[in-house]
């Protein structure tokens, strides 16, 4: 993709002739990936004789480096969309930027969905205003919106040339598969069973990649791998987000040189980073998307000549679905596409205080700019103006309060920043990735080890064993928002747990598994299901195209409605909710709820009963949003989403260096306070109308809900009365225990009822009446195909 010219009056002055100045901007999401990319730029600049200085410009970078991208001697910056925005906010990087020849953004797709995407989006306009002459490229792979993909990031320059690469190289997938007649999990994400498995694909390779889908998967999975690591320990290594920087640039390193054997690591290595010493890639569960697992694959082998090759490790029977779909999703060229956010005024406020801060801005002039952009093509002139006095003074509820008004309209007619400590707080919270809440853990003899979350370590008491970085760490103390701790002696501890850990099954891939089901069984991993599938047919129907499959049970006196569109966790909650909410008010009742990444199940306490008819009406699109609002009260959540919005657009000051970080119930208390504040004397704010707009959005993703709505009333609808749980039914059935007191954990609790299904009997509690049931699975006793 290519820029275009776009000019700027008032344009800062070039470097003279024969002095250093910067020709390439390379902008990477991820850290790691600058690292990657920093290397590989310097290798190709000496390879060709280029006397190129090359610096990086990250959180991670040296001061050295810094000092460069301030000053402007060097050719070419890598950097991140947040350290382009520090950059923006000191003027005398105008001069340094204006010299610009070229600008690369790598792994587009990564931003593009996100308002890391839209600060952008932003930061680039800025740049092409001081140097019109400026090329602009995009590289992605793994993009189905590929022509809106490239009208995003060059809005300016309409129909730019989309440039293919050759054919992508050979990709293998296999997936481990239960022997027959073995035991297999049906629910469940972690995939400890497959151990031994995983062992001996690791021992069979030079080097290997295990991926992980959360953090905490991946600290659980390190542990079980260390208690049976017969080599050094330095050779088995731990790589996520939420590691010491440090720690993440030796398992980088080690990967590099070829002394690690084994990293379990999540998506902060599934990006772009190319280490030519892994032979193979496993995946545990589902990748849940096409093309996170084409990224992901595409991190083995990487070396010329040789085809990529990933292994799936299906964590229950179901995943290999999931796996056969992938592959078919994949022969076919299908891939999801990231649809851009739009109007995210967090955002601009942030900017346009950056741009404050970098020696002033016009209004009028800005407003165009603005409106250059894809994000903020309909920005109307009403809401720009409410913006700037949001800025100027806080809006209407907080203009008596000095500490809000950040802006200054000079007699000028510029905007600038003159408070030095605004400009102090202001440089320290660019960037729209929240992690309030976060607790640091330490050694008390000094060093880093990354970082939990609050709730976690809140819960724990000083002796008090948990599982962090690859250790079996010890409490000492909790101070300041920093976790004291030590190397526990012995002893087993609880691993950590981050909110937002799982990810959803993406409509791309729910719709190839749907046709799956109703296909003849020709993938591997479909003719290992096949008695398995066999038995959900017998019991009540498979999932099919145009088909709307439901389930209605009854279980130890308790009726649930199990329905399957196969759109993913976020849909079916807010679909369960919705349906819940409908049906109660048809008949009074009292409803439990569950989601799986498949379907929901609606639990009843009293008894209920329901036909297709009855089902086809509650799935209506009539109502959506007062429904919602009942069902899922909207205004707390919007009342949470405002402490993300609030941060990004600087009205919840980050903690000063020195002192310590503010709790999550701190912060949460302030942003509290200020959304009743602006509930009650400025009911209208934008900030508050955005939190509302990201709820129905984000969370509960509206518009695809909607879609799912008309989708399933698009379909035939069979209900089905099956006398017991059916493999589909099984793992939503699996969810609803979670909510229920029991002096048992989870697991316990489930695994019971899996035994009790697999050895052949499952026994139902109807209102008057026991009835003792057969239900066939393959592998149990007595089991037939």
């Amino acid at each position: 993709m290519s820029g275009a010219r776009a000019a700027r009056p008032g344009r800062p002055t070039k470097p003279k002739a024969g002095e250093r100045a910067l020709r390439l901007l390379w902008v990477t999401p991820l850290k790691a990936l600058a690292n990657d990319s920093l290397r590989a730029i310097r290798d190709v600049a000496e390879g060709g004789g280029l006397d190129w200085v090359v610096a990086l410009r990250t959180g991670d970078a040296s001061a050295k480096d810094r000092r460069l991208a301030r000053a402007g001697k060097l050719d070419v910056l890598v950097t991140t969309p947040e350290s382009l925005s520090l950059l923006l906010s000191y003027p005398d990087t105008a001069p340094t930027l204006a010299s610009l020849r070229g600008i690369v953004v790598d792994e587009w797709h990564e931003l593009l969905g996100n308002k890391r995407g839209v600060l952008l989006q932003l930061a680039l306009a800025r740049v092409r205003a001081l140097a019109p002459d400026v090329r602009t490229w995009g590289l992605s792979a793994t993009l189905g919106n590929l022509d809106e993909a490239r009208d995003v990031l060059l809005p300016h320059a309409p129909g730019a040339a989309i440039v293919s690469g050759p054919e992508p190289r050979p990709l293998q997938l296999d997936t481990l598969l239960p022997d027959s007649g073995e035991r297999f999990p049906w629910a469940g994400h972690l995939g400890l069973s497959q151990l031994p498995r995983v062992i001996e694909r690791i021992r069979a390779a030079r080097t290997t990649l295990l991926f992980t889908n959360t953090r905490s998967q991946a600290e659980l999975w390190h542990r079980a791998l260390d208690a049976t690591w017969l080599e050094e320990p330095g050779t088995l290594a731990l790589h996520h987000g939420s590691l010491d920087p440090k720690l993440r640039a030796a398992a980088e390193q080690g990967l590099r040189e070829g002394r690690v054997r084994c990293v379990v690591a999540t998506s902060s290595l599934d990006l772009g980073v190319d280490f030519p010493t892994v032979d193979q890639v496993l995946q545990l569960g589902s990748p849940k998307g096409i093309a996170r697992l084409l990224q992901r694959a595409g991190r083995s082998r990487h070396r010329p000549g040789e085809s990529g090759h990933i292994t799936c490790v299906p964590t229950h029977a179901l995943e290999l679905v999931e796996y056969a779909a992938v592959r078919a999703a994949l022969a076919a060229g299908r891939m999801e596409a990231r649809p851009p956010p739009r109007l995210s005024l967090d955002v601009l406020a942030q900017h346009c205080v950056t741009l404050a801060l970098g020696g002033g801005f016009d209004a009028d002039a800005l407003y165009a700019e603005v409106r250059g952009t894809h994000a903020f093509a309909e920005l109307a002139p009403d809401t720009w103006r409410e913006l700037l006095d949001f800025l100027v003074q806080g809006g209407r509820a907080l203009e008596h309060y000095p500490e809000y008004r950040r802006v200054v309209r000079d007699d000028d007619g510029r905007y600038r920043v003159h408070d030095r400590r605004i400009a102090f707080r202001h440089r320290l919270s660019i960037g729209t990735i929240t992690s309030d809440g976060m607790v640091a853990v330490k050694f008390a003899k000094g060093g880093g080890l990354g970082a939990v979350e609050e709730a976690f370590i809140g819960r724990l008491k000083p002796r008090d064993r948990f599982q962090f970085a690859g250790r079996t760490l010890e409490l000492v103390r909790l101070q300041d928002m920093v976790a004291i701790v030590r190397i526990a002696k012995a002893g087993d501890g609880a691993v950590p747990r981050w909110l937002g850990g799982r990810l959803p099954l993406s409509g791309e891939l729910g719709r190839e598994m749907e046709a799956l089901f109703a296909a003849p069984p020709a993938a591997p991993e479909m003719r290992a299901l096949a008695p398995l599938l066999a038995l959900q047919a017998r019991r009540a129907a498979l999932p099919r195209p145009g088909v709307l499959l439901a389930e209605l049970h009854r279980v130890r006196g308790i009726s649930h409605l199990c329905v399957f569109p196969f759109a993913g966790r976020a849909v079916h909650e807010g679909l369960a909710a919705l349906l819940a909410r409908r049906w109660g008010r048809m008949s009074p009742n009292t409803f439990a709820y569950a989601a799986t990444d498949y379907g929901f199940v609606l639990s009843a306490q009293a008894a209920a009963d329901i036909d297709a008819d009855g089902l086809h009406a509650l799935l209506g699109e009539h109502d959506l949003l007062d429904d919602l609002g009942e069902a899922m009260n909207l205004g707390e959540l919007a009342r949470r989403q405002f402490r993300e919005v609030a941060r990004i657009a600087g009205l919840l000051p980050p903690s000063l260096p020195g002192r310590a970080p503010r709790s999550l119930r701190a912060l949460q208390a302030s942003a509290g306070l200020i959304h009743d504040v602006l509930r009650r004397y400025d009911p209208e704010h934008l900030l508050l109308r955005q939190a509302e707009r990201e709820v129905l959005s984000g969370q509960l993703e509206l518009q695809r809900l909607q879609a799912v709505l008309a989708d399933c009333r698009s379909r035939r609808l069979e209900l089905h009365r099956p006398p017991a749980l059916t493999p589909l039914a099984f793992p939503l059935w699996a969810e609803t225990m979670r909510s229920q007191l029991s002096t048992e954990d989870w697991k316990t609790r489930v695994q019971r009822a899996a035994d009790q299904l697999e050895s052949g009997t499952y026994t139902v509690k109807r209102a008057h009446e026991r009835t003792r049931l057969t239900v066939y699975v393959p592998g149990a006793p007595g089991a037939s195909s």
